[in-house]
């Protein structure tokens, strides 16, 4: 039986990440600004790819860890495996692609993602691989618009639009279509384990899921949402764009 130990996790061209996450993730979607893509192998054959990159709106998510450089945090934007992967590649994978960050990039001191359990799960992976949960929201954000899509509200703001928009709302975000039923869940991994003392936000036992109604696999909800693996989740070789630079504010 093929096992979680024969994959190889290595940095490959962001077009070969974005081909694989195109045909796999349930989103069938990229993130354009992905700075590292790291690509899963299987007896030599591309099977998953993980993408990190800044985050959608970066400063907001810079104070959720006290002091951190400009530079100093990650989001991982995407992430996708076939189901050709063994079980518990995902949790492996991870582990291995943390290790990476922190020997090449040590600046880097936490890595942030998010779980759709409005789609498809509330984050079995993460939690395998020792992320931290620190928030569970209510769906506000992921959006089906008229046309049947389904986006990020924010998404339909961008650019030199931002200013014109915060200006008619107010100061906030808004969108035009209908929130997806379900929850958002945020997760953490302190690279640099320090960093964890200086959270801002509230660290949330796992079971806190299931309390909340929050748990989906798979797409499923509720009590049917079981832990599983290889369900399509949520760089080019590293690049300058990752090395340090000087703080500065937004």
């Amino acid at each position: 039986m093929t096992s979680a130990k024969e994959i190889e996790v290595r940095p490959v061209a962001k077009r070969d990440a974005d081909a694989l996450i195109r045909r796999v993730h349930y989103s069938g979607k990229v993130v354009r600004n992905s700075q590292l893509s790291l690509g899963v192998f299987l007896h030599g054959r591309l099977e998953g790819a993980m993408q990190f990159g800044p985050s959608l709106d970066k400063s907001h998510m810079l104070n959720l860890v006290r002091d951190t450089g400009w530079n100093g945090f990650l989001e991982l934007n995407r992430m996708a495996f076939t189901d050709v992967l063994p079980r518990n590649s995902e949790s492996r994978a991870l582990g291995i692609a943390m290790r990476m960050i922190r020997k090449n990039y040590p600046h880097i001191e936490w890595i942030v993602s998010f779980a759709d359990a409005c789609q498809c799960g509330d984050g079995t992976i993460y939690r395998a691989a020792g992320f931290a949960l620190t928030l569970i929201k209510t769906n506000k954000d992921v959006m089906r618009f008229a046309d049947g899509s389904v986006g990020h509200k924010m998404s339909q703001v961008t650019g030199g639009n931002r200013l014109q928009h915060f200006a008619a709302t107010g100061g906030k975000w808004s969108g035009i279509g209908t929130p997806l039923e379900g929850h958002t869940l945020r997760y953490i991994y302190f690279l640099n384990p320090a960093a964890r003392a200086r959270l801002t936000a509230e660290e949330l036992p796992y079971s806190a899921i299931e309390a909340r109604g929050a748990s989906m696999y798979r797409g499923v909800r509720g009590k049917q949402a079981m832990a599983g693996t290889n369900q399509h989740s949520d760089g080019a070789a590293p690049i300058p764009t990752l090395q340090r630079q000087e703080k500065r504010t937004a």
